[in-house]
Order: structure tokens, then C-alpha cells, then sequence
């Protein structure tokens, strides 16, 4: 497996991948549950962006190599009053440095917990911004491979920026849907704040992973680990991916 800059790999699962992988959004909360890194395959480690410092990469990072998860950054507008999912209006040239401060953070970490990150996934308004517009996909993407290295991953949804900025770089991308959250007919995130904008029921979202698996165009789904039934929620949609033929 390829070594970046950091001293980073891809991790084994994203290089071998043969099914639709569960990731979930980790190192977001001071009391989150250890049960999640049992169900998650990939995680995305919220690197002080929007949430998370050196004590919660670390007990992330940890968790991760104990349980065998996929590690990754979570980078994120910083902005922390907001948890990220606030647009901010920054120049490409301060997102790309705000992203590569954070992936650094949590290379550091890494290297001191002894765990390879394989891929990079932007959170909340970032990861939205970014599909939108190619100048925010390259900064996002530029500023994760300048501190992790080339040979990560990108996760984020099919057929926008982050997708075409990936594959002008030669960089592996990984299309993401989500297994707890509410979708527009056209396939897009219903808002925050809108009725039936996150899922919190486990039945449901079983039934949305299986569909989108089946579907063919996800590599991975998401679940956020702060919902409220963030548990039963990854339980019941790992155990549908792990059925998918």
C-alpha cells in the first residue's frame, strides 16, 4: 500500500473493497458511544473544524485501530459555533489551508497512535460547498493530499465537483449516500430542519441503505454518529450492507 507525506496509507478495506462499506461521522462528541466504532467500517474523525481536538482524535483513533476501522479526516469549515454546517464565504487559497491545518492535526495523532488514514471526507456545509463549486473541490482535496498524502481516498457524492476534481488528480473517490438521512426526489440531502430531514428510525433507514445499495451507485453510506439512535441505526444498516450479495 502506497505511503503518503505523513507517513499514511490506504487503508485495506477502501483498496479491497468489494461491497457497499458503512462509514460513519466520529469524534464529534465528548460521551460517544465506543459501541459505534464496533459497527462502523470506515470512519470519519472530526479533526477541530467543526468539533474534536487532540484528546478526542486520539480516543477516536484508538478506538479505530482496536475495533479494525478504516480511519479518515473530517475536515470542516472552522467553524465550531455552527458545527460546520454553516456556509462561510472563504477564498479557496484559506479553505485549502484550513483543511490541510486539520488533516495535519490528525496525521500527527495518527502517527503517534500508529494508524494509517485512507481517506478524506469534507463535513456539513463544506462537503455541500465543495460539490458545488470545482475551485472549493480542488482546495478541499489539495489541502487533505498535501497532509496525508496523494494516496487517500476522497468520499463524497456522485457525479459533482469533488468527483471530477478526484479523478483529474488520479485520486481514488468514493460515492457516498446516506443511510439516516431524508432525500429529495433528485436524490439530494433534504435539509436540516425540514420534517423528515433525518431518519430515526432504524426500520427506515435499513430499508434506504438496502435500497441505495442495490441501486449501484454508492461505494459507501453514512450515518452521523450524533443522532440520538445513532446505535441501532449503524446496527441495523451494517447488517443490510453485510447482506448484500
Amino acid at each position: 500500500m502506497g505511503q503518503g507525506r505523513a507517513g499514511v496509507c490506504t487503508h485495506r478495506l477502501v483498496e479491497e473493497m468489494a461491497h457497499c462499506l458503512l462509514n460513519i461521522d466520529l469524534g464529534e462528541l465528548p460521551d460517544e458511544p465506543e459501541a459505534l466504532y464496533r459497527q462502523a467500517q470506515l470512519a470519519n474523525v472530526a479533526c477541530g473544524g467543526h468539533a474534536g481536538d487532540r484528546a478526542s482524535m486520539r480516543r477516536a483513533l484508538e478506538r479505530c485501530r482496536r475495533f479494525g476501522v478504516g480511519a479518515g479526516a473530517h475536515p470542516a469549515y472552522p467553524d465550531r459555533a455552527h458545527f460546520g454546517r454553516r456556509e462561510l464565504a472563504l477564498a479557496p487559497g484559506a479553505v485549502r489551508a484550513a483543511v490541510e491545518e486539520q488533516c495535519a492535526a490528525l496525521a500527527a495523532v495518527a502517527a503517534e497512535v500508529g494508524v494509517g488514514l485512507g481517506h478524506v471526507k469534507p463535513h456539513g456545509a463544506l462537503y455541500h460547498a465543495a460539490d458545488r463549486d470545482p475551485a472549493l473541490a480542488r482546495a478541499v482535496i489539495e489541502g487533505a493530499s498535501a497532509a496525508l498524502g496523494s494516496g487517500v481516498a476522497v468520499v463524497g457524492p456522485p457525479g459533482g465537483a469533488l468527483e471530477s476534481v478526484a479523478a483529474e488528480l488520479g485520486m481514488r473517490f468514493l460515492r457516498e449516500g446516506f443511510a439516516d438521512r431524508g432525500l429529495l426526489p433528485d436524490g439530494h440531502l433534504l435539509p436540516r430542519g425540514q420534517p423528515g430531514a433525518v431518519l430515526e428510525d432504524p426500520a427506515a433507514a435499513r430499508l434506504q441503505a438496502l435500497r441505495l445499495a442495490a441501486s449501484g451507485r454508492f461505494d459507501t453510506l453514512c450515518v452521523h454518529g450524533d443522532g440520538p439512535a445513532a446505535i441501532p441505526i449503524a446496527a441495523a444498516v451494517r447488517a443490510a450492507l453485510e447482506a448484500q450479495p
